[in-house]
């Protein structure tokens, strides 16, 4: 027997998200979940006309083999996965995690050499820019501990939040990735210390509506690369490489962040330490998903809480790109919403939303109500 919202799920996936064809080759990369759901996954993708192929991973075993590992063994690993993902139209990755904190232990050097040597030349230069992607986390105990609710209520969320009508979202981000497309400078003020200045002049505007992350729920662009000044104070913690950041803030000049402060302060400065390209920004997003409320310690649920961004220090994506390049692309969130203090969004001169609520009138759409 299996959850008839996980085979609407799977096919949403398949026939939407991935929109397989005929003849495609589509990479199931299943981390901690359910063998039942990569088998409906399976079923959707052939009944679509496409070759489903299938890697099983465990983080409790990806702990393992980052741990204390050569570069040579972990460059091969890489160049392994990067000739598999070479030969794929289309990739559906769905991510576990019994153990929040699996990877916590593992050393700031191993996870650096992990992102360079691995996941760069897989994720970063194959599958984000030349197949159709879509990624999500699978709903565990974990997760519902997380997010501070029992496992039928998180489940019952997990799947509203992800199977919502994400072709009705398209359509009402048209207006904000229209007026995105015609902004020079950006003024972000509140909550707190948060005061940041940018340009995105010139920048491609996406929205995302279910086809890339579930689930989703944004319009993003990136910062011009020198031009961000300020302070942004994130109040929205985050789980990145097995250690959960809190108080986050970044102190910017000329686009390179100059200081960061905020708990676990070695460990946060060795990410930003990680190349180059990790003291620039590569995105700035508006997070839109209706059934997103609050946070949960799960960057695809948190960058999409409604009344929120994100901006996010690393790689920028290709069809957004600010010429920024980097091993890490780290979505960090700051909510505006009157809960969590308030905060203003100007785009040249104009207040478009305050307190988390988009305030003009062809923006109205986005405001959750709306998009429920």
């Amino acid at each position: 027997m299996f959850d008839q919202r996980e085979k609407k799920l799977a096919e949403l996936l398949v026939s939407y998200s991935t929109n397989v064809r005929k003849g495609e080759n589509v990479l199931i990369e299943a981390i901690d979940i359910p063998e039942s759901f990569v088998k409906l996954l399976i079923k959707s993708i052939r009944e679509h006309g496409g070759n489903p192929f299938v890697s099983l991973k465990s983080n409790a075993v990806q702990r393992e083999l980052y741990r204390n590992a050569g570069d040579a063994q972990i460059a091969f690993s890489g160049d392994y996965e990067a000739f598999r993902m070479k030969n794929m139209q289309a990739y559906i990755g769905v991510r576990g995690s019994w153990n929040i904190s699996e990877l916590s232990d593992v050393s700031s050097e191993d996870l650096k050499r992990y992102q360079t040597l691995w996941s760069e030349k897989v994720h970063t230069r194959i599958r984000v820019p030349k197949t159709k992607w879509v990624v999500l986390r699978w709903p565990t105990p974990s997760m519902a501990q997380q997010a501070g609710m029992s496992s039928e209520a998180f489940e019952e969320f997990y799947f509203n939040v992800c199977t919502l009508d994400y072709p009705r979202m398209a359509k009402a981000e048209d207006a904000l990735v229209a007026m995105l497309e015609k902004t020079d400078k950006v003024h972000i003020k509140g909550p707190g210390a948060t005061d940041l200045h940018f340009s995105v002049k010139d920048i491609p505007v996406l929205k995302s509506c279910g086809l890339r992350n579930i689930p989703d729920g944004e319009v993003f662009t990136a910062p011009v690369k020198n031009s961000v000044n300020g302070v942004i104070a994130y109040n929205t913690p985050s789980l990145y490489q097995g250690t959960v950041f809190e108080n986050i803030t970044l102190h910017f000049k000329d686009g390179k962040i100059v200081k960061a402060e905020g708990e676990e302060p070695e460990k946060l400065n060795a990410v930003f330490d990680t190349d180059k390209g990790a003291r620039y920004v590569g995105e700035f997003a508006f997070g839109l998903n209706p059934y997103i409320n609050r946070p949960m310690k799960d960057t695809l649920f948190d960058e999409k809480i409604s009344g929120s961004i994100h901006f996010t220090p690393g790689n920028a994506y290709d069809n957004a790109f600010n010429g920024n390049r980097s091993a890490i692309h780290w979505d960090l969130v700051l909510r505006q919403t009157p809960d969590c203090g308030g905060g203003e969004i100007w785009l040249d001169g104009v207040l478009v939303r305050k307190d988390g609520r988009f305030i003009l009138p062809e923006l109205e759409k986005l405001n959750p109500e709306n998009l429920k």
